[in-house]
């Protein structure tokens, strides 16, 4: 509900509507530009740091290999190509050339297929140059790292510009938006949206936002047409213009009547969730060693008519405290069939996580509600886990266990989630039967670029371990952090690194282009997210 302060607020707008038109337009106007610059600008700057990271991996791999190695195309040579190859996420080849671009060696034993697509450019404050380069069967194009070797010898490595299908780029934007990653020179590497609508615009209006990949000469560009995000509030421009012309008892009228229909009564959620406006977002489970998808965690999302999403934040909890997460989860789990049964008969490996509350194993109709959606679908019981938060202890354990014998009795699987926030032990976990433990974030955060141990999180895999459950990480934002969980046995994780979560199309593009078989024999499979 909202505050008194805001009911002040709301009354003071409705008074300062007596405003002329032009004025409310002109106000208006600016807060869209810069609320939808700010909206861009996140996703460039979140484009632009994993360009760099990437970018100054392949440039430390290069050194590492050339610090190590006093000659080119030796045997320890190619075996410090490897061991960089195995040691990074995104790292692809290694490749040695003579000065006049004649291939001399490189770490897999066969000629590299490669194209340039850009000219080389130098790196401010380093030695290497760097160039875009379409490589072998990579939708995405590389960066090609170069370092001389003397005069008569350059060094290179190849790596994925971005480790993401190009489409992602996209992710959290409007579908009429465009991203541009492209050179400082002017030479493009990728554009997804509509860049002959951005280039000939004329006399069209962009909101517009640009990043730089750090010192990299790579900048990348995010724009929307300002007539497409200034249609989305037209509602709040109508009642401007209404109140704007009536008399001042109308203006409070509509004033009130707007404060009261902005709050969050149950009946509002209830109207949702019986017109299909939660929807389910699905965020990709990574297997650490192969790159390939492992899996889900099904997201909550409310999709209001006017286009406004609300995060889930803002109402998951009042929907456990009014009974409505029960009806909630049922109409995710109905949607889940619908848009994932045909992703699942192609991958009857991947595993759908689905969130449930405490109110469920209270209920114990939950067992009822899985079987009868899912007991005639593609999705097999034993693809789907059952998360339930660490956060909030279930008060009822005979009837908890209950639930959980029933839904292991159907072949479904349960997960700890937020692992390490709560009050559970060793004991209270191998009490519920869990088979997954998923590793909150604010553990996962804990990680240093350095690789320094971080005693509560190792404590933390140690327990899974003596549990015999699976391990999943949340909250993987750094490769440094994907290494560290790597090294020590944690195979799957989630996270922006890979990507956010996906509305059910964009999932399943990326999953399918994620277990699509490798193109190239001998390397091992990365991730594209």
């Amino acid at each position: 509900m909202k505050s008194k302060y805001a009911h002040v607020l709301m009354l003071l707008a409705a008074i300062a509507a007596f405003l002329p038109v032009m004025a409310v337009d002109f106000v208006l106007d600016s807060y869209v530009r810069v609320r939808e610059r700010a909206l861009l600008q996140q996703s460039a700057d979140a484009v632009a740091t994993r360009v760099q990271a990437t970018a100054y991996e392949a440039i430390a791999s290069l050194r590492r290999i050339l610090a190590d190695s006093p000659s080119l195309c030796t045997p320890s040579f190619i075996a410090n190509v490897h061991r960089q190859m195995e040691q990074s996420l995104y790292l692809k080849q290694g490749l040695v050339e003579n000065a006049d671009g004649v291939q001399y060696c490189d770490a897999l034993g066969k000629d590299v297929k490669y194209s340039p697509l850009s000219h080389p450019l130098s790196v401010p404050n380093q030695t290497e140059t760097i160039e875009v380069a379409k490589y072998a069967d990579l939708r995405m194009p590389a960066l090609k790292v170069t370092q001389a070797f003397g005069s008569t010898r350059k060094v290179s490595a190849f790596v994925p510009i971005l480790a993401a299908e190009p489409d992602s780029l996209l992710s959290g934007l409007k579908p009429t938006s465009m991203v541009r990653v492209a050179l400082t020179d002017g030479a493009e590497i990728v554009t997804v949206g509509d860049p002959k609508a951005y280039d000939g615009r004329g006399n069209v209006e962009y909101v517009t936002a640009e990043s730089f990949a750090g010192e990299l000469p790579i900048r990348v560009t995010a724009a929307v047409p300002f007539a497409i995000v200034r249609a989305d509030y037209g509602d709040l421009d109508a009642s401007f213009t209404v109140v704007a012309a009536l008399l001042c008892g109308a203006f409070l009228i509509l004033a009130l009547q707007y404060v009261r229909r902005s709050d969050l009564p149950a009946f509002d959620l209830e109207r949702a969730i019986a017109a299909g406006e939660l929807k389910p977002y699905y965020q990709p489970v990574i297997n650490l060693r192969t790159g390939a998808l492992a899996g889900c965690e099904v997201l909550c999302r409310w999709e209001k008519k006017n286009g406004e999403v609300v995060p889930p934040g803002a109402f998951i909890d009042y929907a456990e405290v009014t009974g409505l997460a029960l009806p909630m989860t049922v109409s995710l789990m109905q949607q889940v069939k619908a848009d994932l049964s045909g992703l699942c008969g192609e991958m009857p490996d991947i595993k759908i996580s689905i969130n449930l509350f405490e109110g469920h194993f209270r209920d114990g109709n939950v067992v009822d509600d899985v079987h009868t959606i899912f007991a005639n679908s593609a999705i097999g019981f034993r693809q789907l886990v059952f998360e339930i938060t660490e956060r909030k202890p279930l008060e009822k354990m005979a009837q908890a266990q209950s639930v959980i014998a029933g839904l292991h009795a159907l072949g479904c699987r349960l997960a700890m989630d937020d692992a390490g926030t709560g009050h559970s032990n060793l004991a209270y976990l191998q009490t519920l039967g869990v088979d997954v433990v998923k590793i909150d974030r604010v553990f996962v955060d804990m990680i240093k670029p350095e690789g320094a141990p971080v005693p509560v999180l190792d404590g933390l895999i140690a327990m899974a371990r003596d549990l015999g459950t699976e391990i999943v990480a949340e909250g993987v934002e750094t490769e440094a952090q994907a290494l560290y969980l790597r090294a020590r046995g944690v195979v799957q994780a989630q996270g922006y690194l890979f990507a956010p979560a996906l509305k059910a199309g964009a999932f399943r593009d990326l999953a399918r282009a994620l277990n699509a078989p490798v193109a190239l024999p001998g390397l091992t499979q990365v991730s594209a997210a």
